[in-house]
């Protein structure tokens, strides 16, 4: 039995590496406000991921090969996409980093980074308290 191995524990494991990624490019935008002609990067993985979500189909595991195989066997987790944004610009030096806007975003990013460690622990302990047998 795979308990940790589960679809809604990897995409909790694969948001929580993409707060990760998501962290280190905010404090780079921040780092790299004043640097001349520097272009903020962002990390998609919500968006990806609502995606394939939204394109599931039914799936069956095949316990015998003799069985018919339905919907996709597996599903897979998208990989955070870094993107930057070329075609904007903030001051005359042509760096487009809006100090406010990241400090906001590094507080957005801090909050989900700690739901997804909260929903994680929660799941563990969960199963721990199932396999240990008590309330």
């Amino acid at each position: 039995m795979n308990l940790l191995n589960g679809a809604s524990f990897k995409r909790m494991e694969g948001a929580l590496q993409a707060s990760e990624m998501r962290q280190r490019v905010i404090s780079n935008n921040v780092a790299n406000g004043d640097t001349p002609h520097f272009k903020r990067s962002e990390v998609l993985f919500e968006e990806l991921l609502e995606q394939s979500m939204g394109n599931q189909q039914l799936s069956g595991k095949r316990t015998d090969q003799r069985h018919i195989a339905i919907g996709s066997a597996s599903s897979t987790l998208p990989v955070p996409k870094l993107i930057t944004d070329e075609t904007t610009s903030m001051n005359n030096n042509e760096n487009n980093v809006d100090i406010d806007r990241e400090m906001s975003l590094l507080a957005k990013n801090q909050l989900s980074y700690n739901f997804y460690v909260q929903q994680i622990n929660h799941e563990v302990r969960m199963m721990r308290t199932a396999i240990e047998g008590r309330a």
